[in-house]
């Protein structure tokens, strides 16, 4: 039985017994890199710098949620927008895991600056272990190389500390409730963000237009929600794929791309089910999407697969 407060409480004088010095944090806004911090806070004090990394894949209004939400937590936070940096660095790549590579890659070069410039030598992760466990290693077959994990190049000049690395999804949970974490039932976001919700190449053009059915996604499920027309899913969110197909827009013909909704149910990320949204419900997702974005997506379908055999993201 995991007891969350003899967790906390060890794991707390483990940072302080560690990080000798400055240190920071690699802070999303997600649940794993918020209880990191406040734990790694609560041992370090001011020795902690957070650093929020906008890469242009984040979410409609994100930034600045999340910029709000670690300032009300009491961090010592920088910001930094990257967002030319991560897509230049990007340019022409298709390949899922390249992609993590290059974005757990740029994420250190970025934390190695920062860290220069604050005198820090630590690096803390919100690493858990559905995220190493994937990205393989020894005797375990990859899965997928998490950008926090099989992501990281091989030369950093950073020491690495993963706080959660031994827990589930739910623990992480439980913990954030314990202690009174204002995100620790918000639904699980990947590191490199969109960038894996772009099936294939990573234009600014199509970042944005996943953005936007995202953002239409979680507004209409969360009117089904207050409605109490479906329980939350675990994790959902819209993914565009690189297939384009006949359409109409108006009375004209339409070529446009197909835009992928997905909802899970899981308790540890580790395996999932896929949510039975009711039709009403997507009809009126799918019909949004298509009315707002009309002129570049023309298809929207629903994707059924538990895991495994799929994954809860495309890539």
């Amino acid at each position: 039985m995991f007891n969350v407060d003899k967790f906390v409480k060890e794991e707390t004088e483990r940072l302080r017994e560690r990080i000798k010095g400055k240190a920071i944090i690699a802070c999303s806004g997600g649940v794993d890199s918020t209880v990191a911090a406040a734990l790694a806070k609560e041992a370090v004090g001011k020795n902690l710098i957070a650093v929020f990394v906008d890469t242009g894949f984040m979410r409609k209004g994100e930034p600045d949620e999340v910029k709000c939400m670690l300032e009300r937590i009491g961090l010592n936070l920088r910001v930094v927008k990257a967002e030319d940096e991560f897509f230049t660095a990007l340019k022409g790549v298709t390949e899922p895991e390249q992609k993590r590579k290059i974005i757990g890659e740029r994420f250190i070069r970025v934390f190695e600056r920062i860290a220069s410039e604050e005198k820090a030598e630590y690096l803390i992760q919100g690493t858990i272990a559905p995220d190493w466990i994937e990205s393989g290693g020894g005797v375990r077959d990859k899965i997928k190389s998490h950008h926090n994990v099989g992501g990281l190049p091989e030369v950093m000049g950073l020491k690495i500390v993963e706080p959660l690395r031994d827990l589930y999804k739910d623990e992480v949970r439980k913990v954030a409730k314990h202690l009174n974490i204002e995100v620790h039932e918000r639904q699980p976001f990947p590191g490199p963000g969109l960038a894996v919700r772009v099936i294939g190449e990573l234009t600014r053009e199509n970042v944005e237009i996943a953005r936007e059915a995202n953002a239409i996604m979680d507004g209409e499920m969360e009117k089904a929600f207050a409605e109490k027309k479906v329980s939350k899913p675990w994790q959902y969110f819209a993914a565009l794929l690189p297939v384009k197909s006949v359409g109409v827009h108006g009375d004209l013909r339409n070529y446009g791309y197909m835009i992928a909704l997905r909802a899970v149910e899981s308790i540890d990320g580790m395996s999932a089910s896929y949510s039975k949204i009711p039709h009403d419900v997507l009809d009126k997702i799918s019909v949004k999407i298509t009315n707002v974005l009309g002129k570049k997506v023309n298809r929207v379908v629903y994707d059924i697969t538990n895991k495994p055999p799929g994954t809860i993201e495309f890539e």
